[in-house]
Formats: structure tokens, sequence, C-alpha cells
């Protein structure tokens, strides 16, 4: 039987997993840590995809191979495929006032929606480039070529040839901000605003189901799909459809949903990210996901099973948590902290804080929800993935503040799985993805509880990152 695998190379770790090209089925899987940070070496995403694939039992036997990996990344190299400087990750913030400088100059958000369908913020790749052209212009003159992590990773597989072979996918690219994916096009005169005069190669953009090549570093007869960005891949292992809006808490939060809605929206809360299969992803993604939770498990000297049973058997009693506790990307709030709001001597209990750490985090994606709904994208239900669909109290709270049904898809690993089931598609040669079964779900329900929203939407515009100070 044929065999696939499907690569995560996420934030935190890279993660592999193995599967039957036809079935789907498991096989077997592998992971290894990558180092904290909101820069790195690219050399660690590689040495962790070597590890992760010797614990997956090596991939010698595998037939095709696709990677995804996280968006916007910046990846600088020369013109010997050196890179340059550590690449910037989507969660360096440092970009924040380079981002605001090319809404301006270009003229404003609505242009750069109406352009590339991305307003660009400090995790945009655009941004990104003109911080490093502004702030390191002798290392910047040495770039020859702009990638991004799954790029890199699936040129390094295929023997990391000449820097202009190097191939991304619609996914991917969608996240730049030099590329639209109203026409499918890259536009270099946003590079050229971004990166000066430098004209950095870019990669080929491929279609959805190409073979790209081969996996020639760990099994050279093994087909190379284009991989894809990890939302974008999720999207695919979840074969999610029209009316079903993805939540997924990881390290970060976002909201997106398969559509052939392209989005414009100006405020930059949704960009018109492109799925891995031919249509649209319509998304955005708040920079506070699970780590909130983390926050506050540590504040109260509990593990995360209490957590949820402290929130589950409590109320929050008007405490409100505004959850921007590593600054904030949606809203565009890269200065701003968490805060609490409403404390009184009735509700400063652990119960209580717990609650509001939940139902905080919830507003902030349900927010999302309704930015996703004004662009016209159906929402009917929520499939809640990600590290932190794991908790109880957020799978049973979800589905009063979202106002609509939550589907909960057993745990796996869905960006891997995506990457694998794209390899599958690839290796197939079909003009659609192989028909792997859905991921069973568990689905909840509940009654709306709009007064819980109501009270975060009254004070969530207070944290802005202004000083408090002179």
């Amino acid at each position: 039987m044929p065999l696939v695998a499907g690569v995560d190379s996420s934030t935190q770790s890279c993660k592999i997993v193995v599967r039957d090209a036809e079935t789907g089925a498991l096989l077997r899987q592998g992971r290894a840590a990558h180092p904290a940070g909101t820069e790195i070496d690219p050399v660690h995403w590689w040495s962790a995809f070597e590890r992760a694939a010797a614990a997956a039992g090596g991939l010698a036997d595998i037939d095709a191979l696709s990677v995804a990996a996280q968006q916007h990344g910046m990846v600088s190299l020369d013109e010997d495929g050196s890179c340059v400087r550590p690449a910037l990750l989507w969660n360096d913030t440092r970009s924040a006032a380079a981002a605001q400088q090319l809404v301006a100059e270009l003229g404003g958000a609505q242009v750069w929606a109406d352009a590339v369908g991305v307003v660009p913020l400090a995790a945009i790749t655009v941004a990104k480039l003109r911080w490093f052209a502004d702030n390191e212009p002798a290392a910047a003159d040495r770039v020859a070529g702009i990638c991004l992590p799954h790029d890199w990773l699936s040129w390094q597989l295929a023997g990391a040839g000449s820097i202009d072979s190097i191939v991304t996918d619609r996914g991917d690219a969608s996240g730049t901000g030099y590329y639209a994916t109203a026409t499918d096009r890259y536009r270099p005169e946003l590079l050229e605003l971004a990166f000066g005069t430098r004209r950095p190669v870019l990669p080929r953009v491929a279609a959805p189901n190409e073979i790209t090549g081969a996996a020639a570093r760990i099994a050279p007869g093994a087909a190379l799909g284009p991989g894809s960005g990890d939302n974008a891949a999720a999207a695919l292992a979840l074969d999610a459809r029209d009316g079903e809006v993805i939540v997924s808490i990881g390290t970060s939060g976002v909201v997106s949903a398969v559509s052939s809605t392209i989005a414009s929206d100006a405020s930059g809360a949704v960009a018109a990210f492109a799925d891995a299969t031919g249509r649209q992803l319509p998304l955005l993604c708040t920079l506070n996901g699970a780590p909130v939770l983390d926050a506050m498990a540590g504040l109260l000297g509990v593990d995360h099973e209490r957590l949820a049973e402290l929130a589950l058997n409590s109320s929050s009693e008007g405490l409100v948590l505004v959850p921007y506790l590593s600054g904030e990307r949606t809203p565009d709030r890269p200065a701003a902290t968490g805060a609490l709001h409403g404390l009184r001597l009735t509700n400063a209990t652990p119960g209580h804080f717990a609650r509001a750490a939940f139902e905080g985090l919830l507003c902030g994606l349900a927010d999302g929800i309704d930015r996703l709904r004004a662009q016209g994208v159906r929402t009917d239900r929520v499939l809640l993935v990600g590290g932190g669909a794991r908790s109880r109290a957020l799978r049973e709270l979800a589905p009063a503040i979202f106002g609509m049904p939550v589907a909960v898809p057993e745990p796996g690993e869905y960006v891997s799985d995506g990457a694998a089931r794209q390899a599958a598609w690839a290796l197939s040669g079909a003009t659609e993805p192989p028909p792997w079964p859905r991921p069973a779900t568990t689905v909840h329900e509940a009654a709306p509880a709009p007064q819980i929203r109501e009270r975060y939407e009254a004070v969530r515009d207070l944290t802005d990152g202004s000083p408090l100070l002179g």
C-alpha cells in the first residue's frame, strides 16, 4: 500500500504523521521540539524534522510527503541559499510600527484590503521586511531570496538547490501581504514598497495537487507535494464545509472558514487567505490563545484539569478578563496588556478568576466569528480544534458564548494530517483530495448567553496599550 507523510513545522515543534494514502489510516507518528522565541535559525527546523522523523520510525518507505508550517515567518537567503539572519516568526511584534508605516504609505487600510486582502500588521511578512530594511540595511542588501517556513523546509527536503527552485502554494503565499488571492498573483510593487529597491527571488506558487519534486534527502523516490500554511492544512484535514467555522486554540487563537468569499476588510482583522484546495480561507488570528489558560493556572497554582473544574463550578459574577497578555493582533494592539475588570469582594475567588479566563478567551474568538460574518461568510456551527479544545471547560462554555453548536473533532494532529492528505492527493493525480473519513466529532450545545459578551464588549476597548502614567 502507498504511504504518505505529513509534516507540521509549528512554532513550538515538528510533528510528523505517516498514513495510508488510500484510506487515511494512521500508521505511526513522531515529534520533536523547537527552541522557544520569536526568531529562530531555520537549521533548528531541519534538526527537529530529523528527530521527529526518527521518532516516527523513519521515512524511507514513504511514497509522498508534504510540509505545512507556521505562516508569515520571514526567511531571508543570500545567493548561495544561506540564511542572512534568523527567521522572524509571526509572533515577533517588533514590526508593528513598520506595519503602520506601510498602511499609511499606500494610502490607507482599504487600499491594502483591495490590493491583496491583507492589511499589514506586525505578524505579516511584508511588515517584517520593512522592519528588516530599516533596522538591518546592510544585511538586507545581501538578501537574494525571501521565503516562508514551509517553503524553506520543503526546499531542504528536495535537496536545497538554487534559490529560484523554491516552491510555495496559495495558502501560505496569501499570508505575506504581497500576494493577492483574488488574482492569484504576486504584487511585486508592494514587496518593493516594503524592501526598497532590492529585488529578492520569490517562490513559485504551485497548484494545490502538484508534485513539485522529490523528497530526495529522506526518500529519493518519494514525491513532494506543494505543502501549505498551517491553517490551510488543518482545514484540509477537517474537510471543512460551507457554514463551518474553524476555531483553533493553540499558542494563538485562529478563526477561519473555507469559503468562496474573498474578504476585503479595511480593519485588517479578516485576512483574505487562500485554502489548500483552490478556494478561499478568510481568517483572523489573535495572539492570545491557550497560554491565557496557562497563565491563569499558574496564577492560581493549579493544573489544567483543576482550572476547568473551578470554572465550571463557578460563574464570573461580573468579573471580566481582557486577555491581551501578549499584546494583541486582533484587534491590532501590539502594546496592549491584559486587564481584569469588575473585581469585587464577592468574586475575588479562584473559581471566579478561572471562569473569567475561559470567558475572556472565548469572547475574543466570538468577536472574530462576528467579523467573519460581517464579511459575508456563512457561520452555522463551530469546529473547535487545537490544544485548547482538550479543556472540558472550553468545550462546554463555548456554545453559549459563540451562540451556535460547537463540534469538537477527536484529538488529532490536524495540520500534519492535512499535509498528509495533500501528499496523497498529489500522489493520486486526481482532481479532488482523497475521500478520507472525516474526523468523528462530539457536539456541544447550550442556550446563548449574550450577557457575557455584553460585559466583555463594555471593557475590551479600555485596554489599548497606552501608558497610564506620564
